[in-house]
Protein backbone atom coordinates (compact mmCIF):
# COMPACT_ATOMS: atom_id res chain seq x y z
CA UNK A 1 0.00 0.00 0.00
CA UNK A 2 1.32 3.42 -0.98
CA UNK A 3 0.26 6.98 -0.10
CA UNK A 4 -1.02 7.34 -3.65
CA UNK A 5 -3.31 4.33 -3.26
CA UNK A 6 -4.56 5.64 0.09
CA UNK A 7 -5.32 9.13 -1.24
CA UNK A 8 -7.00 7.84 -4.41
CA UNK A 9 -9.37 5.46 -2.62
CA UNK A 10 -12.32 6.89 -0.58
CA UNK A 11 -12.72 3.50 1.12
CA UNK A 12 -9.06 3.36 2.23
CA UNK A 13 -9.20 6.98 3.39
CA UNK A 14 -12.24 6.24 5.54
CA UNK A 15 -10.82 3.01 6.99
CA UNK A 16 -7.37 4.46 7.70
CA UNK A 17 -8.84 7.68 9.07
CA UNK A 18 -10.99 5.68 11.47
CA UNK A 19 -8.10 3.49 12.62
CA UNK A 20 -5.79 6.50 12.93
CA UNK A 21 -8.34 8.34 15.08
CA UNK A 22 -8.79 5.38 17.42
CA UNK A 23 -5.04 4.85 17.68
CA UNK A 24 -4.26 8.49 18.42
CA UNK A 25 -6.94 8.68 21.13
CA UNK A 26 -5.81 5.42 22.75
CA UNK A 27 -2.16 6.58 22.60
CA UNK A 28 -3.15 9.86 24.24
CA UNK A 29 -5.05 8.15 27.07
CA UNK A 30 -2.29 5.57 27.58
CA UNK A 31 0.39 8.24 27.87
CA UNK A 32 -1.61 10.39 30.31
CA UNK A 33 -2.42 7.43 32.57
CA UNK A 34 1.04 5.94 32.12
CA UNK A 35 2.85 8.80 33.89
CA UNK A 36 1.02 8.14 37.17
CA UNK A 37 1.33 4.37 36.74
CA UNK A 38 5.09 4.54 36.22
CA UNK A 39 5.72 7.05 39.02
CA UNK A 40 3.65 4.98 41.48
CA UNK A 41 5.43 1.80 40.35
CA UNK A 42 2.13 0.40 39.04
CA UNK A 43 3.52 -0.36 35.57
CA UNK A 44 2.81 -4.06 36.03
CA UNK A 45 -0.91 -3.34 36.45
CA UNK A 46 -1.05 -2.15 32.84
CA UNK A 47 0.82 -5.23 31.68
CA UNK A 48 -1.33 -7.53 33.81
CA UNK A 49 -4.62 -6.06 32.61
CA UNK A 50 -3.51 -6.36 28.99
CA UNK A 51 -3.15 -10.11 29.53
CA UNK A 52 -6.60 -10.24 31.12
CA UNK A 53 -7.94 -8.58 27.97
CA UNK A 54 -6.82 -11.67 26.06
CA UNK A 55 -9.10 -13.74 28.31
CA UNK A 56 -11.98 -11.41 27.45
CA UNK A 57 -11.40 -11.97 23.72
CA UNK A 58 -11.27 -15.74 24.31
CA UNK A 59 -14.59 -15.55 26.17
CA UNK A 60 -16.11 -13.69 23.22
CA UNK A 61 -14.83 -16.42 20.91
CA UNK A 62 -16.36 -19.12 23.14
CA UNK A 63 -19.67 -17.26 23.14
CA UNK A 64 -19.62 -17.37 19.35
CA UNK A 65 -19.67 -13.60 18.87
CA UNK A 66 -16.03 -13.34 17.75
CA UNK A 67 -14.87 -9.76 17.30
CA UNK A 68 -18.42 -8.40 17.06
CA UNK A 69 -18.91 -7.97 20.81
CA UNK A 70 -15.41 -8.70 22.07
CA UNK A 71 -15.07 -5.19 23.52
CA UNK A 72 -18.37 -5.40 25.44
CA UNK A 73 -17.27 -8.72 26.98
CA UNK A 74 -13.66 -7.72 27.62
CA UNK A 75 -14.38 -4.39 29.40
CA UNK A 76 -16.27 -5.90 32.42
CA UNK A 77 -13.73 -8.75 32.63
CA UNK A 78 -10.82 -6.29 32.77
CA UNK A 79 -12.62 -4.04 35.28
CA UNK A 80 -13.26 -7.02 37.58
CA UNK A 81 -9.60 -8.03 37.23
CA UNK A 82 -8.42 -4.51 38.13
CA UNK A 83 -10.56 -4.57 41.30
CA UNK A 84 -9.26 -8.07 42.14
CA UNK A 85 -5.62 -7.02 41.73
CA UNK A 86 -6.10 -3.99 44.00
CA UNK A 87 -7.92 -6.08 46.62
CA UNK A 88 -5.23 -8.75 46.62
CA UNK A 89 -2.52 -6.10 46.92
CA UNK A 90 -4.22 -4.19 49.75
CA UNK A 91 -5.80 -6.96 51.83
CA UNK A 92 -3.15 -9.66 51.74
CA UNK A 93 0.20 -8.53 53.09
CA UNK A 94 1.90 -11.62 51.70
CA UNK A 95 0.88 -10.79 48.15
CA UNK A 96 2.31 -7.49 46.88
CA UNK A 97 1.17 -5.61 43.79
CA UNK A 98 3.59 -7.26 41.34
CA UNK A 99 2.77 -10.74 42.64
CA UNK A 100 -0.97 -10.06 42.38
CA UNK A 101 -0.53 -8.87 38.78
CA UNK A 102 1.52 -11.96 37.93
CA UNK A 103 -1.06 -14.33 39.39
CA UNK A 104 -3.99 -12.73 37.57
CA UNK A 105 -2.23 -12.07 34.24
CA UNK A 106 -0.55 -15.45 33.76
CA UNK A 107 -3.69 -17.26 34.86
CA UNK A 108 -5.77 -15.23 32.39
CA UNK A 109 -3.46 -16.03 29.45
CA UNK A 110 -3.40 -19.75 30.33
CA UNK A 111 -7.19 -20.02 30.67
CA UNK A 112 -7.75 -17.91 27.54
CA UNK A 113 -5.43 -20.10 25.45
CA UNK A 114 -7.18 -23.29 26.64
CA UNK A 115 -10.57 -21.75 25.83
CA UNK A 116 -9.38 -20.95 22.31
CA UNK A 117 -8.14 -24.54 21.87
CA UNK A 118 -11.28 -26.15 23.28
CA UNK A 119 -13.54 -24.11 20.99
CA UNK A 120 -11.51 -24.86 17.87
CA UNK A 121 -9.80 -21.48 17.67
CA UNK A 122 -7.03 -21.19 15.10
CA UNK A 123 -3.44 -20.27 15.87
CA UNK A 124 -4.02 -17.17 13.74
CA UNK A 125 -6.83 -16.07 16.07
CA UNK A 126 -4.56 -16.40 19.09
CA UNK A 127 -1.73 -14.49 17.39
CA UNK A 128 -4.11 -11.75 16.29
CA UNK A 129 -5.42 -11.39 19.86
CA UNK A 130 -1.93 -11.33 21.36
CA UNK A 131 -0.09 -9.21 18.81
CA UNK A 132 -2.86 -7.25 17.09
CA UNK A 133 -4.46 -7.50 13.69
CA UNK A 134 -2.39 -6.70 10.63
CA UNK A 135 -5.49 -5.21 8.99
CA UNK A 136 -6.87 -1.78 9.90
CA UNK A 137 -10.24 -2.85 8.44
CA UNK A 138 -11.02 -4.55 11.78
CA UNK A 139 -11.47 -1.12 13.43
CA UNK A 140 -15.16 -0.23 13.42
CA UNK A 141 -17.18 2.94 13.92
CA UNK A 142 -18.17 1.56 17.33
CA UNK A 143 -14.49 1.41 18.32
CA UNK A 144 -14.08 5.04 17.31
CA UNK A 145 -17.11 6.18 19.33
CA UNK A 146 -15.94 4.30 22.43
CA UNK A 147 -12.42 5.70 22.07
CA UNK A 148 -13.86 9.24 21.80
CA UNK A 149 -15.87 8.73 25.00
CA UNK A 150 -12.88 7.18 26.78
CA UNK A 151 -10.50 10.00 25.83
CA UNK A 152 -13.05 12.59 27.02
CA UNK A 153 -13.38 10.80 30.37
CA UNK A 154 -9.60 10.38 30.87
CA UNK A 155 -8.69 13.94 29.88
CA UNK A 156 -11.64 15.35 31.83
CA UNK A 157 -10.64 13.38 34.94
CA UNK A 158 -7.06 14.59 34.68
CA UNK A 159 -8.03 18.23 34.23
CA UNK A 160 -10.60 18.23 37.05
CA UNK A 161 -8.50 16.19 39.50
CA UNK A 162 -4.98 17.28 38.55
CA UNK A 163 -3.98 18.44 42.06
CA UNK A 164 -5.33 15.24 43.61
CA UNK A 165 -3.56 13.08 41.04
CA UNK A 166 -0.32 14.97 41.63
CA UNK A 167 -0.59 14.56 45.42
CA UNK A 168 -1.43 10.84 45.36
CA UNK A 169 1.19 10.08 42.72
CA UNK A 170 4.09 11.56 44.67
CA UNK A 171 3.07 11.02 48.32
CA UNK A 172 0.16 8.66 48.86
CA UNK A 173 0.60 8.60 52.64
CA UNK A 174 0.41 12.39 52.95
CA UNK A 175 -2.52 12.50 50.52
CA UNK A 176 -4.40 9.94 52.63
CA UNK A 177 -3.64 11.93 55.79
CA UNK A 178 -4.95 15.05 54.05
CA UNK A 179 -8.32 13.37 53.52
CA UNK A 180 -7.93 12.17 49.94
CA UNK A 181 -9.48 8.75 49.33
CA UNK A 182 -6.40 7.17 47.82
CA UNK A 183 -8.05 3.76 47.44
CA UNK A 184 -10.71 5.33 45.21
CA UNK A 185 -7.98 7.06 43.18
CA UNK A 186 -6.19 3.74 42.68
CA UNK A 187 -9.42 2.09 41.57
CA UNK A 188 -10.25 4.84 39.06
CA UNK A 189 -6.70 4.76 37.67
CA UNK A 190 -6.70 0.99 37.20
CA UNK A 191 -10.23 0.88 35.74
CA UNK A 192 -9.47 3.64 33.21
CA UNK A 193 -6.21 1.88 32.34
CA UNK A 194 -8.09 -1.37 31.80
CA UNK A 195 -10.69 0.24 29.51
CA UNK A 196 -7.93 1.99 27.54
CA UNK A 197 -6.20 -1.35 27.07
CA UNK A 198 -9.39 -3.04 25.86
CA UNK A 199 -10.11 -0.28 23.33
CA UNK A 200 -6.57 -0.44 21.92
CA UNK A 201 -6.18 -4.23 21.93
CA UNK A 202 -7.78 -4.88 18.56
CA UNK A 203 -5.17 -2.76 16.81
CA UNK A 204 -2.17 -3.17 19.12
CA UNK A 205 -2.72 -6.64 20.57
CA UNK A 206 -2.97 -7.62 24.24
CA UNK A 207 0.81 -8.13 24.51
CA UNK A 208 1.86 -4.91 22.78
CA UNK A 209 -0.67 -2.47 24.25
CA UNK A 210 1.08 -2.14 27.64
CA UNK A 211 4.21 -0.81 25.91
CA UNK A 212 2.48 2.42 24.86
CA UNK A 213 1.59 3.01 28.50
CA UNK A 214 5.18 2.66 29.72
CA UNK A 215 7.55 3.88 26.98
CA UNK A 216 6.23 7.45 26.43
CA UNK A 217 6.12 8.09 30.18
CA UNK A 218 9.69 6.86 30.71
CA UNK A 219 10.95 8.88 27.74
CA UNK A 220 9.24 12.07 28.92
CA UNK A 221 10.54 11.60 32.48
CA UNK A 222 14.07 11.50 31.10
CA UNK A 223 13.55 14.87 29.39
CA UNK A 224 11.86 16.82 32.20
CA UNK A 225 11.29 16.58 35.94
CA UNK A 226 8.13 18.67 36.07
CA UNK A 227 4.94 16.58 36.46
CA UNK A 228 2.72 18.75 34.24
CA UNK A 229 5.34 18.97 31.49
CA UNK A 230 5.97 15.22 31.78
CA UNK A 231 2.28 14.45 31.17
CA UNK A 232 2.10 16.81 28.18
CA UNK A 233 5.39 15.60 26.70
CA UNK A 234 4.44 11.95 27.24
CA UNK A 235 1.17 12.52 25.36
CA UNK A 236 2.99 14.25 22.47
CA UNK A 237 5.62 11.49 22.22
CA UNK A 238 2.97 8.76 22.32
CA UNK A 239 0.84 10.33 19.57
CA UNK A 240 3.81 11.07 17.29
CA UNK A 241 5.25 7.57 17.72
CA UNK A 242 1.86 6.04 16.96
CA UNK A 243 1.42 8.06 13.76
CA UNK A 244 4.92 7.14 12.54
CA UNK A 245 4.48 3.46 13.44
CA UNK A 246 0.97 3.32 11.99
CA UNK A 247 1.95 4.62 8.55
CA UNK A 248 5.10 2.48 8.56
CA UNK A 249 2.89 -0.55 9.19
CA UNK A 250 0.46 0.44 6.43
CA UNK A 251 3.17 1.11 3.83
CA UNK A 252 5.25 -1.98 4.67
CA UNK A 253 2.32 -4.35 5.42
CA UNK A 254 3.42 -4.88 9.02
CA UNK A 255 1.43 -5.41 12.20
CA UNK A 256 0.52 -2.04 13.68
CA UNK A 257 1.29 -3.00 17.28
CA UNK A 258 4.81 -4.20 16.56
CA UNK A 259 5.61 -1.17 14.39
CA UNK A 260 4.33 1.35 16.95
CA UNK A 261 6.16 -0.30 19.85
CA UNK A 262 9.38 -0.44 17.81
CA UNK A 263 9.17 3.31 17.11
CA UNK A 264 8.55 3.95 20.83
CA UNK A 265 11.54 1.77 21.70
CA UNK A 266 13.78 3.59 19.20
CA UNK A 267 12.80 7.01 20.62
CA UNK A 268 13.30 5.76 24.18
CA UNK A 269 16.79 4.41 23.37
CA UNK A 270 17.73 7.57 21.46
CA UNK A 271 16.70 9.87 24.33
CA UNK A 272 18.51 7.80 26.94
CA UNK A 273 21.58 7.47 24.71
CA UNK A 274 21.78 11.22 24.07
CA UNK A 275 21.24 11.94 27.79
CA UNK A 276 24.03 9.49 28.71
CA UNK A 277 26.46 11.06 26.25
CA UNK A 278 25.53 14.56 27.45
CA UNK A 279 26.13 13.45 31.04
CA UNK A 280 29.57 12.11 30.19
CA UNK A 281 30.53 15.31 28.37
CA UNK A 282 29.36 17.35 31.37
CA UNK A 283 31.42 15.19 33.74
CA UNK A 284 34.56 15.71 31.65
CA UNK A 285 34.06 19.47 31.51
CA UNK A 286 33.49 19.58 35.28
CA UNK A 287 36.65 17.52 35.87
Amino acid sequence: MTFGEILSSPFLLRVIGRALTVGILVSLCSAVLGVSLVLKRYSMIGDGLSHVGFLGIALASCAGVGSLYSMEISIPVVILASVLILRLSQNDGRLNGDAACAVVSTGAVAVGTLMYNLTGGRAGDICSSLFGSASVVTISDKDMVISLILSAVVIGWFLLSFKTIFAVTFDETFAHAAGIRTNVFGLILSVLTGITIVVGMKMMGSIMISAIIIFPALTAMRLTGNFRRTVILSAAISVICFIVGFFAACLLSLQTGAAVVTVNLAVFCAVYGIAWIAGKIKQKRTA
